[in-house]
C-alpha cells in the first residue's frame, strides 16, 4: 500500500474527526444537563447546512457568514425547545419520551425542508470548493481544511465557555449533580434552558461546516445519527473530552479502514465500537461518571 496514500488518508481521517468531535459535543451537552436523547441533533445539522446554502445562493457570500445568524437563532430554538417541550416530561420517564419527541421533531425538520427545498440533492458553490492544498506529498481539499478549522473554533468557543464562565461553571455544576447545584443557590432551571441552547448552537456551527464539504438533502441527517450516538456512548456519557477523544479516533479508524473495505462498509466501525463499549464499559472508555448512575 503507498504510504502516500495512507498518510493523506491519515490526515483526513483527523479533519474528519473533529467534525465529529464538535457535534458530539453537542449530544453529550444535551444528555448531561437533561439526560435528554437528543435524536433531532442531525436534523438541525442539516438545517444549519441547508440555511448557509440558501444564503450562499441568495446573497453570493462565503456561507461561514450565515454563522451570524444561525448560531443565535438555533440558540433561542435550544433554549425554547427545552423550556416549551422537554420541561415538561416527566423526570421518570425522561430519557426513553424525549426520544420519541426529539425523533418526531427531526421528522418534521425532514418534512419542511422536504417541502421547501424538494428532494434534490444540493452542494454550497465556493471560490475555493475545488481547491487542493499539497502536503509532503498529500493532496488535502482546501474545503475539508476550512471545515476542521469552524469545528476547532467552536470546540475552542465551547471549551472557553464551559471553563471559564461563570455560566459555565454553573453548567458543569448541574452535569455533575444537580441537586447540589441547586443547594449552592444555581437556578438549574435556567442553566438546563441555556444549556440546551449551547448545544444546538453547536448544530449551526457543525452544518455550516457540513454545506461546504458535503451534497445535502433533506433525510441526510439519518446518516449522521448512528455514528454520533456511538461517539458519545463510547466517549462516556456527560464527558465533552471523552466524546472529543472518542470522535478523533473513531474518524481516522473510519477514514483508514475505507481503503480496503470501502465508504460504506467502513462505517461499521462506529457500530462494532458501540457494541464492544456496551459489553466491557458501559460508562464508555473516556470519561462518563455521570453514565454509571443511569
Amino acid at each position: 500500500m503507498d504510504s502516500t496514500v495512507v498518510f493523506q488518508t491519515v490526515i483526513l481521517g483527523v479533519l474528519l474527526g473533529g467534525q465529529y468531535a464538535l457535534l458530539a459535543s453537542g449530544l453529550t451537552l444535551y444528555f448531561g444537563v437533561m439526560r435528554v436523547v437528543m435524536l433531532a441533533h442531525a436534523s438541525f445539522l442539516v438545517l444549519a447546512a441547508y440555511l448557509a446554502w440558501w444564503f450562499t445562493t441568495s446573497t453570493g457570500l462565503d456561507p461561514m457568514l450565515s454563522m451570524a445568524i444561525t448560531v443565535p437563532l438555533f440558540f433561542g430554538l435550544g433554549v425554547v425547545m427545552q423550556r416549551i417541550l422537554l420541561s415538561r416530561l416527566r423526570p421518570a420517564t425522561l430519557t426513553m419520551m424525549s426520544c420519541l419527541l426529539t425523533l418526531a421533531i427531526a421528522l418534521v425538520v425532514e418534512g419542511v425542508l422536504g417541502f421547501l427545498f424538494t428532494g434534490v440533492q444540493r452542494r454550497v458553490q465556493v471560490g475555493y470548493g475545488s481547491a487542493q492544498l499539497n502536503f509532503f506529498g498529500a493532496s488535502i481539499p482546501v474545503v475539508k481544511l476550512v471545515s476542521f478549522g469552524l469545528a476547532v473554533f467552536g470546540l475552542a468557543a465551547l471549551y472557553f465557555i464551559l471553563m471559564k464562565s461563570s455560566f459555565g461553571r454553573s453548567l458543569r455544576a448541574t452535569i455533575q449533580h444537580k441537586q447540589a447545584a441547586q443547594l449552592v443557590g444555581i437556578n438549574t432551571d435556567r442553566v438546563a434552558g441555556y444549556g440546551f441552547g449551547l448545544g444546538l448552537a453547536t448544530a449551526a456551527v457543525g452544518g455550516t461546516a457540513l454545506a461546504l464539504d458535503a451534497t445535502i438533502f433533506p433525510s441526510l441527517h439519518w446518516y449522521w445519527i448512528g455514528p454520533l450516538m456511538a461517539i458519545i456512548v463510547v466517549g462516556g456519557l456527560g464527558s465533552v473530552p471523552g466524546a472529543a477523544i472518542a470522535a478523533m479516533i473513531l474518524g481516522i479508524a473510519t477514514s483508514v479502514l475505507q481503503i480496503p473495505m470501502g465508504a460504506t462498509w467502513a462505517q461499521t466501525v462506529f457500530y462494532l465500537a458501540l457494541f464492544a463499549t456496551l459489553l466491557f464499559r458501559p460508562q464508555g472508555f473516556f470519561g462518563g461518571r455521570l453514565a454509571q448512575r443511569f
